[in-house]
């Protein structure tokens, strides 16, 4: 072990040795807290109301802001999907992380799921993994897609339930053996289901620590369609809007509505004040399927979108919640990227975590900043 690596243990050692413990109300003993972690993609910096949206309703995830922290400064891990969330996984920056771009490249590199399983955590990934093949991956459950190409589609005729196809009523056009492409029959809205999952496990996993990744693909634009996928328009039906900039709004306004539903869970299980949830993006918003990223003026103040390495490609969206924990209403100017959010959740975890943790991580624990120390 080097110098680096050994002030790096040692930094996270002190910020968990400072949090304090917490005991649980259906449990004799104390345990380290639950982490769940929502990963949008697309989402730009601009898309919440929190940050500065005006058209686009997102109470649910603006209350995550004021019962916790935003951050104004924080970075993705790349311009597009995989290396971003290879570098918030693995705790490397772009320059180690073993994927460099959406070629289908199967991660092989052990992850914050390897290190918290070995904590003690149960483990699960919903929605988009996007990675290769879950086998190995250290989840306990995975409901989702394990292909880029599948999850541009939110209503496929199958998902993945662990390492097995699952059918779902969806009936695309054209038969397509990696479930892209248009639905003719659209019935199962996979956000809607996920979350159904998600939600479910939550439920049987409550008496041990958890990490839960949810990974929703909304905004993402079905590509192969040329549209982006929602059951309906909602509130914004009436607007006076080009189409897909109403079908963009109804996503993100149900994407809300599924954190307001995980809230709910949460707090009728007790598990609120033991839980901390990170909310963040991938990478910066897209002008696929006709968007056009000004007019919901999605990147905020910032130049540039997905794909750019300028400030709109790459800032994203970050909100820390923890009640008790992490102080509400607050705002914080921190710099810092999704490879530093392995060695915060490890920190948070405690020292069982630590103990596990990989060799050679790039990334630092900003739990200090969460905490107000």
């Amino acid at each position: 072990m080097n110098r680096r690596d050994f002030l790096r243990l040692v930094s996270l050692a002190a910020a968990s040795a400072a949090l304090p413990k917490i005991t649980f109300a259906d449990a004799p003993s104390t345990r380290s807290p639950n982490i769940i972690l929502i990963l949008t993609d697309d989402l730009g910096y601009g898309d919440l109301g929190c940050y500065g949206q005006k058209r686009i309703q997102t109470p649910h995830i603006d209350r995550l802001a004021a019962e916790g922290m935003r951050f104004t400064d924080a970075y993705a891990g790349s311009t597009v999907c995989a290396p971003s969330r290879c570098c918030l996984l693995t705790g490397k920056h772009t320059g180690r992380a073993q994927i460099r771009g959406n070629s289908r490249v199967v991660l092989t590199e052990k992850t914050i799921v390897h290190t918290l399983k070995k904590a003690g955590y149960a483990t699960a990934c919903v929605g988009k993994w996007g990675m290769g093949p879950v086998a190995g991956q250290g989840l306990d459950f995975f409901w989702g897609y394990i292909d880029h190409g599948h999850a541009h589609n939110a209503f496929p005729p199958f998902i993945w339930r662990n390492d097995k196809k699952e059918p779902l009523r969806n009936v695309l056009a054209k038969p397509s053996k990696n479930g892209t492409g248009k639905a003719v029959q659209a019935l199962d809205f996979v956000p809607d289901l996920g979350t159904d999952e998600a939600l479910k496990w939550i439920e049987q996993e409550r008496a041990k620590p958890f990490f839960l990744q949810l990974n929703y693909t909304i905004p993402h634009a079905n590509n192969e369609a040329k549209t982006i996928d929602v059951p309906d328009l909602g509130r914004y039906a009436d607007k006076d809007w080009p189409a897909e900039e109403k079908r963009k709004a109804a996503a993100i306004t149900c994407l809300d509505s599924y954190v307001g539903r995980l809230l709910e869970k949460l707090k009728e299980l007790s598990l609120d004040r033991e839980t901390v949830i990170f909310f963040t993006s991938d990478n910066g918003p897209h002008k696929e399927a006709g968007i056009a990223p000004a007019f919901h003026n999605s990147s905020g103040p910032l130049r540039g979108i997905k794909r750019d390495l300028y400030e709109g490609g790459i800032r994203v969206p970050m909100i820390v919640r923890w009640p008790g924990q992490v102080p509400a209403g607050k705002v914080s100017a921190l710099p810092w990227a999704l490879w530093d959010f392995a060695s915060t959740a490890t920190a948070i975890a405690g020292p069982k975590a630590i103990a596990a943790l990989p060799d050679k991580l790039d990334g630092v624990s900003v739990l200090p900043t969460l905490t107000g120390e």
